[in-house]
């Protein structure tokens, strides 16, 4: 029996390039599809692969309908995923395709799991965020979550970039710089539109209430991790760790995702982002936004290759006791989305591979010790509880 075919969409750009790099690597060769052919065959003549392309409209469903099949595997590393990714995964479901994207889009992985029916009733499984973000926090967090056993109920996720070089990386202290030296542009402009969006929350919607998932804007709340002797901040954002995890550990009362690249300016961007939340709804000043953004100085460079990720992971009882504690380091986070990427669509297209039909978190639809397996492949390994943490 076969491998199911892999189509790659996005691998023109930045990630979509690092995928492509890696999904090679392990002796694959996808079909890439996107609006040029001739920009798709010069992507895959750099990387000395003939490989078969196929020109389509992105933004249509209809188009993209007609190009898949039950059996392939679609990877989508095209954004903003709110904008250009809808028509992507609507046909990856009602084909009955596997699908795994790159969005850090708390709202698009929202829109995919609202999918989640007519997936599992043709057979495809839907993983969006199987990246950066989010992959290594729901891994982290389900971690923390066995360790600590029945009497979890609270996760608290925190995502940080660190740097290699001298001294331990483990106590770095993220900077304002490091948020856009580490970065794209492209993640930047994400970071700006996620602001203007409605995020989310899984937590009750009031005391005594069952826990669901309720509307909550991002970076509502700063929240701090003690690790290595370092007190990092984070601001609340909506990730498919809210969509995944209660589905893998149904007795939790909250999912709490922070994002800590900012340091101790996180205060100041969350204060910012309120303010200009209102602002940024506004379709026309997000597009001023994002042209301004376009003209500073090292606005289109590389990001530095000395970038790392660091993904903490503590779980609490119903009184907010301590009870166990996961932290992930890695490579930087677009190395570490290439990879994850790639294994994941490998591992998909394997053909004695089954996965749960429908729209899961990557705890679910992989299992626990196949996930753990596939990001220690692209990177990511636990690290001992270091000297200095604090519960």
């Amino acid at each position: 029996m076969d491998s199911r075919r892999i189509v790659l969409l996005g691998a023109t750009g930045y990630t979509g390039q690092r995928v492509l790099r890696e999904l090679l690597k392990r002796g694959a060769e996808p079909t890439l599809v996107g609006r040029s052919r001739a920009r798709m065959r010069a992507v895959a003549d750099r990387f000395g692969a003939d490989l078969p392309v196929a020109e389509a409209d992105l933004t249509s469903a209809a188009d993209l309908s007609r190009l898949l099949e039950p059996s392939d595997v679609v990877v989508s590393t095209v954004g903003p995923f709110m904008e250009l990714g809808m028509a992507t995964v609507t046909a990856a479901a009602r084909a009955g395709a596997h699908y795994l994207d790159s969005t850090g889009e708390g709202t698009f992985a929202r829109f995919v799991f609202e999918l989640d029916s007519v997936a599992a009733a043709r057979g495809a499984t839907l993983v969006p965020a199987f990246g950066y973000d989010y992959v290594p926090g729901n891994l982290a967090g389900a971690l923390a979550l066995t360790r600590a056993g029945e009497r979890a109920r609270h996760v608290d996720i925190g995502y940080f970039i660190t740097r290699s070089g001298p001294g331990d990386p483990l106590r770095y202290r993220s900077t304002l710089r490091d948020a856009w030296t580490l970065t794209t542009g492209g993640t930047r402009q994400t970071l700006v539109g996620a602001a203007a969006e409605e995020g989310f929350a899984y937590r009750p919607p009031r005391p005594g209430a069952p826990s669901r998932l309720v509307d909550e804007r991002a970076a509502k709340r700063v929240r701090m991790f003690h690790y290595a002797g370092v007190r990092r901040a984070t601001m609340t954002v909506p990730g498919s760790e809210h969509l995944g995890l209660p589905e893998a550990f149904p007795q939790l009362e909250s999912v709490e995702v922070g994002l800590g690249w900012f340091g101790r300016w996180t205060r100041p961007v969350q204060i910012a982002a309120a303010l200009q939340a209102p602002l940024l709804r506004s379709a026309r000043v997000r597009s001023a936004l994002t042209r301004l953004s376009g003209r500073l100085p090292g606005a289109h460079r590389e990001p530095d290759r000395d970038g790392r990720s660091l993904v903490i992971a503590v779980a609490r009882d119903s009184s907010g006791r301590y009870l166990a504690r996961t932290a992930l380091t890695g490579p930087d986070p677009y190395e570490m989305t290439g990879s994850l990427l790639a294994w994941g669509a490998v591992w998909a297209a394997a053909p004695d591979v089954v996965l749960k039909p429908g729209a899961h978190g990557p705890v679910a639809a992989f299992g626990l010790d196949t996930l753990a397996l596939g990001a220690a492949e692209a990177g990511v390994h636990e690290v001992a509880d270091a000297p200095g943490s604090r519960r």
